[in-house]
């Protein structure tokens, strides 16, 4: 079964094998996550949200959708790497402060102070 440390290793393997380390400093990488979440974006701009929610049944959208998704996760993940952050670790981390931020039943968007 893969996991997020197999992707990080796969991850790994690539860049070096193209010596695209030098490249993959957490500035660049950053940027190249926003401009990949730029394109995830610019497949949902203009479409209403019932479309939106519908985007998986179009094929070809539903292609670009992974597509984009997954530059997101591999540029995420090689910034991870690179800041050696535990994504699962922070990801988890940061529930349980929203758990206390934003507790259950409170029916507001706003946090609780």
């Amino acid at each position: 079964m893969n996991n997020l440390e197999d992707l990080r290793d796969a991850l790994r393997r690539f860049a070096a094998a193209r010596d695209w380390d030098r490249y993959h400093t957490p500035k660049n990488l950053v940027m190249a996550l926003s401009g990949e979440v730029g394109e995830l974006t610019d497949l949902f701009q203009w479409l209403t949200p019932e479309e939106a929610a519908r985007a998986m049944e179009d094929p070809e959208l539903a292609w670009n959708v992974r597509d984009e998704l997954a530059d997101v996760v591999h540029y995420l993940v090689r910034l991870a790497d690179k800041l050696d952050v535990d994504l699962v670790e922070a990801a988890f981390a940061k529930i349980e402060r929203n758990e206390r931020r934003f507790p259950a039943g409170n029916g507001s968007l706003e946090p609780v102070e």
